[in-house]
């Protein structure tokens, strides 16, 4: 079994941490408290049918936290699903989210394989 660092608990991260919790042991980093207490209770903040019917129903190895030592100790994979807003006005993607995910777990866990589900543009 992998662990499992999940940054960014949105839809993309939470749908991610949710599908592989369940062979996995996943813990899934946010900086929102509301976020986190809401998955910790096995609740999602998202409407989405199929993810609270697992958070209420399956088996899951899943757990969130506010703190992203505890996220990126000893992970195996950290997937990154941080927010990269476009700016259409610069013709760019806000990709410092992204970045700054990346440093800290280069700081953290540099073994850890780092997976971007994020938008970021090509050539990221």
């Amino acid at each position: 079994m992998a662990k499992i660092a999940v940054a960014g608990i949105g839809y993309v991260g939470l749908s991610n941490a949710v599908l592989l919790s369940q062979y996995n042991e996943v813990v899934a980093f946010d900086i929102d408290a509301r976020k986190v207490e809401l998955l910790n209770n096995r609740r999602s903040h998202v409407e989405d049918v199929e993810i609270e019917e697992y958070l209420a129903n399956r088996s899951l190895n899943l757990r969130a936290t506010l703190n992203k030592n505890d996220a990126y100790e000893k992970a195996d994979f950290v997937i990154v699903a941080t927010p990269t807003n476009y700016d259409p006005e610069t013709n760019f993607f806000d990709t410092r989210l992204v970045e700054a995910v990346i440093k800290d777990v280069t700081d953290i866990n540099p073994q850890a394989v780092i997976i971007i589900k994020s938008t970021v543009p090509v050539g990221f």
